[in-house]
Protein backbone atom coordinates (compact mmCIF):
# COMPACT_ATOMS: atom_id res chain seq x y z
CA UNK A 1 0.00 0.00 0.00
CA UNK A 2 0.99 3.65 -0.27
CA UNK A 3 1.22 5.92 2.74
CA UNK A 4 2.55 9.34 3.67
CA UNK A 5 5.48 9.22 6.10
CA UNK A 6 7.02 11.98 8.22
CA UNK A 7 10.57 11.44 7.04
CA UNK A 8 12.06 14.71 8.28
CA UNK A 9 9.91 16.86 10.59
CA UNK A 10 10.12 20.49 9.58
CA UNK A 11 8.18 23.37 7.99
CA UNK A 12 5.32 22.22 5.79
CA UNK A 13 6.77 24.28 2.95
CA UNK A 14 9.87 22.08 3.04
CA UNK A 15 8.04 18.83 2.29
CA UNK A 16 8.51 16.85 5.52
CA UNK A 17 6.21 14.13 4.13
CA UNK A 18 7.18 11.44 1.64
CA UNK A 19 4.87 9.01 -0.17
CA UNK A 20 6.21 5.52 0.52
CA UNK A 21 5.31 1.90 -0.20
CA UNK A 22 4.57 -0.32 2.79
CA UNK A 23 2.95 -3.71 3.38
CA UNK A 24 -0.71 -3.60 4.31
CA UNK A 25 -0.68 -3.63 8.14
CA UNK A 26 -1.72 -6.81 9.94
CA UNK A 27 -4.27 -6.12 12.71
CA UNK A 28 -3.48 -7.35 16.21
CA UNK A 29 -5.78 -9.81 17.95
CA UNK A 30 -8.11 -7.08 19.23
CA UNK A 31 -7.79 -4.79 16.22
CA UNK A 32 -9.56 -3.98 12.98
CA UNK A 33 -7.90 -3.48 9.61
CA UNK A 34 -9.54 -0.41 8.05
CA UNK A 35 -9.47 0.57 4.38
CA UNK A 36 -9.32 4.36 4.44
CA UNK A 37 -12.00 6.25 2.54
CA UNK A 38 -11.39 9.73 3.91
CA UNK A 39 -9.22 11.40 6.55
CA UNK A 40 -9.63 14.86 8.03
CA UNK A 41 -6.67 17.23 8.15
CA UNK A 42 -6.20 18.33 11.76
CA UNK A 43 -3.86 21.02 13.07
CA UNK A 44 -2.30 18.30 15.23
CA UNK A 45 -1.15 16.63 12.00
CA UNK A 46 0.61 19.87 11.16
CA UNK A 47 2.24 19.96 14.61
CA UNK A 48 3.50 16.37 14.13
CA UNK A 49 4.86 16.94 10.62
CA UNK A 50 6.52 20.23 11.56
CA UNK A 51 8.05 18.84 14.76
CA UNK A 52 6.12 20.94 17.28
CA UNK A 53 5.05 17.54 18.63
CA UNK A 54 8.11 15.29 18.29
CA UNK A 55 7.22 12.10 16.42
CA UNK A 56 6.97 9.10 18.71
CA UNK A 57 7.50 6.63 15.89
CA UNK A 58 10.11 7.35 13.21
CA UNK A 59 8.48 7.76 9.81
CA UNK A 60 4.99 7.83 11.33
CA UNK A 61 1.97 8.24 9.07
CA UNK A 62 -0.21 11.13 10.31
CA UNK A 63 -4.00 11.31 10.36
CA UNK A 64 -6.55 10.63 13.07
CA UNK A 65 -9.93 11.66 11.65
CA UNK A 66 -10.38 8.49 9.64
CA UNK A 67 -13.52 7.19 7.99
CA UNK A 68 -13.12 3.76 6.47
CA UNK A 69 -14.47 0.29 5.96
CA UNK A 70 -13.49 -2.74 8.01
CA UNK A 71 -11.33 -4.89 5.74
CA UNK A 72 -10.26 -7.51 8.29
CA UNK A 73 -10.43 -8.35 11.98
CA UNK A 74 -8.10 -9.82 14.56
CA UNK A 75 -9.03 -13.10 16.25
CA UNK A 76 -10.33 -11.36 19.40
CA UNK A 77 -11.90 -8.29 17.78
CA UNK A 78 -15.54 -7.79 18.66
CA UNK A 79 -18.58 -5.72 17.67
CA UNK A 80 -17.59 -4.91 14.07
CA UNK A 81 -17.84 -6.94 10.88
CA UNK A 82 -16.03 -6.82 7.55
CA UNK A 83 -17.63 -4.24 5.26
CA UNK A 84 -18.93 -2.04 8.09
CA UNK A 85 -18.12 1.69 8.04
CA UNK A 86 -16.17 2.89 11.07
CA UNK A 87 -14.42 5.95 12.44
CA UNK A 88 -10.88 6.05 13.81
CA UNK A 89 -10.06 8.92 16.19
CA UNK A 90 -7.07 10.42 18.01
CA UNK A 91 -7.26 8.30 21.17
CA UNK A 92 -6.08 4.86 20.08
CA UNK A 93 -5.56 2.93 23.30
CA UNK A 94 -5.31 3.27 27.09
CA UNK A 95 -4.07 0.82 29.71
CA UNK A 96 -7.52 0.50 31.29
CA UNK A 97 -6.03 -0.20 34.72
CA UNK A 98 -4.57 3.08 36.01
CA UNK A 99 -6.35 5.28 38.54
CA UNK A 100 -7.40 7.70 35.79
CA UNK A 101 -8.97 5.01 33.63
CA UNK A 102 -10.75 3.47 36.60
CA UNK A 103 -12.41 6.78 37.51
CA UNK A 104 -13.57 7.44 33.94
CA UNK A 105 -10.77 9.85 32.98
CA UNK A 106 -9.04 7.68 30.39
CA UNK A 107 -7.95 10.82 28.52
CA UNK A 108 -5.41 11.31 31.34
CA UNK A 109 -4.04 7.76 31.20
CA UNK A 110 -0.19 7.84 31.35
CA UNK A 111 -0.16 4.80 29.07
CA UNK A 112 -2.43 6.32 26.40
CA UNK A 113 -1.45 5.99 22.74
CA UNK A 114 -2.55 8.12 19.80
CA UNK A 115 -3.37 7.53 16.15
CA UNK A 116 -0.99 9.26 13.76
CA UNK A 117 1.54 9.98 16.51
CA UNK A 118 2.41 6.75 18.34
CA UNK A 119 1.10 4.54 15.52
CA UNK A 120 0.41 5.00 11.84
CA UNK A 121 -2.75 6.89 10.97
CA UNK A 122 -5.02 7.63 8.08
CA UNK A 123 -2.84 9.38 5.48
CA UNK A 124 -2.62 5.94 3.85
CA UNK A 125 -4.62 3.31 2.03
CA UNK A 126 -5.06 1.25 5.21
CA UNK A 127 -4.71 1.67 8.94
CA UNK A 128 -5.57 -0.33 12.06
CA UNK A 129 -7.48 0.46 15.24
CA UNK A 130 -8.31 -1.50 18.40
CA UNK A 131 -11.96 -2.52 18.05
CA UNK A 132 -12.75 -1.05 21.45
CA UNK A 133 -11.62 2.39 20.25
CA UNK A 134 -13.38 2.39 16.86
CA UNK A 135 -16.55 4.45 16.48
CA UNK A 136 -19.86 3.96 14.77
CA UNK A 137 -20.81 6.98 12.69
CA UNK A 138 -24.11 8.85 12.33
CA UNK A 139 -26.15 7.93 9.30
CA UNK A 140 -26.83 10.52 6.63
CA UNK A 141 -23.25 11.78 6.49
CA UNK A 142 -20.94 11.06 3.60
CA UNK A 143 -17.34 10.09 4.34
CA UNK A 144 -15.87 13.58 3.93
CA UNK A 145 -18.55 15.16 6.13
CA UNK A 146 -18.07 12.57 8.87
CA UNK A 147 -14.26 12.76 9.08
CA UNK A 148 -13.85 16.12 10.92
CA UNK A 149 -16.30 15.02 13.61
CA UNK A 150 -13.77 12.43 14.80
CA UNK A 151 -11.31 14.90 16.34
CA UNK A 152 -12.26 18.50 15.59
CA UNK A 153 -15.80 17.82 16.70
CA UNK A 154 -14.99 15.64 19.69
CA UNK A 155 -12.32 17.99 21.06
CA UNK A 156 -14.56 21.02 20.56
CA UNK A 157 -17.27 19.23 22.51
CA UNK A 158 -14.93 18.37 25.39
CA UNK A 159 -13.57 21.93 25.45
CA UNK A 160 -17.12 23.29 25.64
CA UNK A 161 -17.92 21.00 28.58
CA UNK A 162 -14.68 22.02 30.31
CA UNK A 163 -15.84 25.65 30.37
CA UNK A 164 -18.95 24.80 32.38
CA UNK A 165 -20.88 27.27 30.21
CA UNK A 166 -24.28 27.89 31.82
CA UNK A 167 -27.45 27.41 29.83
CA UNK A 168 -27.94 30.47 27.65
CA UNK A 169 -24.43 31.70 28.47
CA UNK A 170 -22.11 33.97 26.52
CA UNK A 171 -19.28 32.04 24.82
CA UNK A 172 -16.21 33.41 23.08
CA UNK A 173 -14.27 31.34 20.54
CA UNK A 174 -10.70 32.43 19.78
CA UNK A 175 -9.73 30.97 16.41
CA UNK A 176 -12.36 29.58 14.06
CA UNK A 177 -11.01 26.58 12.20
CA UNK A 178 -12.17 22.98 12.00
CA UNK A 179 -12.85 22.43 15.68
CA UNK A 180 -14.26 25.84 16.55
CA UNK A 181 -16.84 25.93 13.76
CA UNK A 182 -18.24 22.59 14.95
CA UNK A 183 -18.17 23.66 18.59
CA UNK A 184 -20.04 26.84 17.68
CA UNK A 185 -22.86 24.85 16.10
CA UNK A 186 -23.21 22.69 19.21
CA UNK A 187 -23.16 25.69 21.56
CA UNK A 188 -25.73 27.56 19.46
CA UNK A 189 -28.00 24.52 19.36
CA UNK A 190 -27.84 24.38 23.15
CA UNK A 191 -28.88 28.03 23.49
CA UNK A 192 -25.57 29.89 23.90
CA UNK A 193 -24.75 33.32 22.52
CA UNK A 194 -21.52 32.89 20.56
CA UNK A 195 -18.92 35.56 19.83
CA UNK A 196 -16.06 34.66 17.49
CA UNK A 197 -12.63 36.30 17.63
CA UNK A 198 -10.43 35.19 14.74
CA UNK A 199 -8.10 36.26 11.97
CA UNK A 200 -9.32 36.27 8.40
CA UNK A 201 -12.52 37.55 6.88
CA UNK A 202 -13.47 34.14 5.44
CA UNK A 203 -13.55 32.62 8.92
CA UNK A 204 -15.50 35.57 10.31
CA UNK A 205 -17.97 35.30 7.44
CA UNK A 206 -18.49 31.60 8.17
CA UNK A 207 -19.05 32.41 11.85
CA UNK A 208 -21.77 34.87 10.97
CA UNK A 209 -23.37 32.39 8.55
CA UNK A 210 -23.54 29.80 11.32
CA UNK A 211 -25.30 32.21 13.68
CA UNK A 212 -22.57 33.87 15.75
CA UNK A 213 -23.76 37.08 17.40
CA UNK A 214 -20.51 38.79 16.44
CA UNK A 215 -17.28 38.03 14.58
CA UNK A 216 -14.24 40.21 15.22
CA UNK A 217 -10.46 40.12 15.06
CA UNK A 218 -8.67 38.15 17.77
CA UNK A 219 -7.37 41.25 19.54
CA UNK A 220 -10.71 43.07 19.56
CA UNK A 221 -12.84 42.92 22.72
CA UNK A 222 -16.14 41.06 22.38
CA UNK A 223 -19.27 43.25 22.53
CA UNK A 224 -20.16 41.94 26.00
CA UNK A 225 -18.38 40.16 28.87
CA UNK A 226 -18.09 36.39 28.39
CA UNK A 227 -19.22 33.64 30.75
CA UNK A 228 -16.71 31.32 29.08
CA UNK A 229 -14.19 31.21 26.27
CA UNK A 230 -12.28 28.56 24.36
CA UNK A 231 -8.87 29.18 22.82
CA UNK A 232 -8.53 27.08 19.67
CA UNK A 233 -5.68 29.07 18.09
CA UNK A 234 -2.27 27.70 19.19
CA UNK A 235 -1.18 31.19 20.26
CA UNK A 236 -0.22 31.61 23.90
CA UNK A 237 -0.25 35.39 23.62
CA UNK A 238 -4.05 35.21 23.29
CA UNK A 239 -4.45 33.71 26.77
CA UNK A 240 -4.35 37.07 28.58
CA UNK A 241 -6.52 38.61 25.86
CA UNK A 242 -9.22 35.98 26.39
CA UNK A 243 -8.96 36.18 30.19
CA UNK A 244 -9.55 39.93 30.08
CA UNK A 245 -12.70 39.31 28.03
CA UNK A 246 -14.23 37.08 30.72
CA UNK A 247 -16.87 38.26 33.15
CA UNK A 248 -16.38 37.58 36.86
CA UNK A 249 -16.29 33.84 37.49
CA UNK A 250 -15.66 33.09 33.81
CA UNK A 251 -13.65 30.12 32.54
CA UNK A 252 -11.13 29.94 29.69
CA UNK A 253 -10.43 26.48 28.25
CA UNK A 254 -7.36 25.95 26.04
CA UNK A 255 -8.27 23.32 23.48
CA UNK A 256 -5.04 22.70 21.58
CA UNK A 257 -2.44 20.00 22.25
CA UNK A 258 0.29 22.54 21.38
CA UNK A 259 0.45 26.17 22.49
CA UNK A 260 3.16 28.78 22.09
CA UNK A 261 4.48 30.32 25.30
CA UNK A 262 2.00 32.22 27.45
CA UNK A 263 3.21 35.69 28.52
CA UNK A 264 3.13 36.65 32.20
CA UNK A 265 -0.41 37.18 33.46
CA UNK A 266 -1.57 40.25 35.35
CA UNK A 267 -3.42 38.96 38.38
CA UNK A 268 -5.80 41.87 38.96
CA UNK A 269 -7.07 42.25 35.38
CA UNK A 270 -6.75 38.68 34.08
CA UNK A 271 -7.26 36.23 36.96
CA UNK A 272 -8.94 38.02 39.86
CA UNK A 273 -12.67 37.69 40.56
CA UNK A 274 -12.42 33.89 40.40
CA UNK A 275 -11.65 33.61 36.72
CA UNK A 276 -10.29 30.17 35.79
CA UNK A 277 -7.83 28.88 33.18
CA UNK A 278 -8.23 25.21 32.21
CA UNK A 279 -6.52 22.91 29.73
CA UNK A 280 -8.11 20.22 27.59
CA UNK A 281 -6.36 16.88 27.14
CA UNK A 282 -7.55 14.52 24.43
CA UNK A 283 -10.96 12.94 25.06
CA UNK A 284 -12.61 9.86 26.44
CA UNK A 285 -14.60 7.41 24.37
CA UNK A 286 -17.67 8.56 26.28
CA UNK A 287 -17.00 12.10 25.01
CA UNK A 288 -16.86 10.76 21.46
CA UNK A 289 -20.10 8.82 21.77
CA UNK A 290 -21.92 11.78 23.31
CA UNK A 291 -20.70 14.22 20.68
CA UNK A 292 -21.58 11.93 17.76
CA UNK A 293 -25.07 11.49 19.23
CA UNK A 294 -25.51 15.25 19.67
CA UNK A 295 -24.12 15.96 16.19
CA UNK A 296 -26.79 13.68 14.74
CA UNK A 297 -29.54 15.27 16.87
CA UNK A 298 -28.64 18.88 16.10
CA UNK A 299 -27.41 18.46 12.55
CA UNK A 300 -23.87 19.62 13.30
CA UNK A 301 -22.05 19.69 9.97
CA UNK A 302 -18.49 20.50 8.96
CA UNK A 303 -17.73 23.00 6.20
CA UNK A 304 -15.39 20.78 4.22
CA UNK A 305 -12.81 21.32 1.50
CA UNK A 306 -11.69 18.07 -0.09
CA UNK A 307 -8.23 17.20 -1.41
CA UNK A 308 -7.04 13.95 -2.98
CA UNK A 309 -4.99 11.96 -0.49
CA UNK A 310 -2.15 12.17 -3.00
CA UNK A 311 -2.03 15.94 -2.28
CA UNK A 312 -1.82 15.69 1.51
CA UNK A 313 1.24 18.00 1.73
CA UNK A 314 -0.66 20.76 -0.07
CA UNK A 315 -3.60 20.41 2.32
CA UNK A 316 -1.25 20.88 5.28
CA UNK A 317 0.36 23.92 3.67
CA UNK A 318 -3.06 25.44 3.02
CA UNK A 319 -4.11 24.75 6.62
CA UNK A 320 -1.00 26.49 7.91
CA UNK A 321 -1.58 29.49 5.64
CA UNK A 322 -5.28 29.77 6.54
CA UNK A 323 -6.37 29.36 2.92
CA UNK A 324 -9.74 27.76 3.72
CA UNK A 325 -12.50 28.08 6.25
CA UNK A 326 -13.92 25.05 8.08
CA UNK A 327 -11.96 21.82 7.64
CA UNK A 328 -9.94 20.04 4.96
CA UNK A 329 -10.53 16.37 4.23
CA UNK A 330 -8.34 13.97 2.24
CA UNK A 331 -10.29 11.59 0.02
CA UNK A 332 -8.42 8.40 -0.81
CA UNK A 333 -7.34 8.35 -4.46
CA UNK A 334 -4.38 6.02 -3.87
CA UNK A 335 -6.27 2.72 -3.94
Amino acid sequence: MRAWSVVRPGPAEGDPLRLVERPVPVPGDDELLVRVLACGVCRTDLHVTEGDLPVRRPGVTPGHEVVGVVAGTGAAARDFTVGERVGVAWLRRTDGTCAHCLRGAENLCPGSRYTGWDTDGGYAEYTTVPAGFAHRLPGGLDDAAAAPLLCAGIIGHRALRRTGLPRGGRLGLYGFGGSAHLCAQLALAEGATVHVLTRGEAARRLARELGAASARDTLDPPPEPLDAAILFAPAGDLVPVALRALDRGGVLAVAGIHLSDVPPLHYETELFYEKELRSVTSNTRADAREFLRLAARYGVRARTHTYPLSRAPQALRDLKAGRFDGAAVLVNDLT
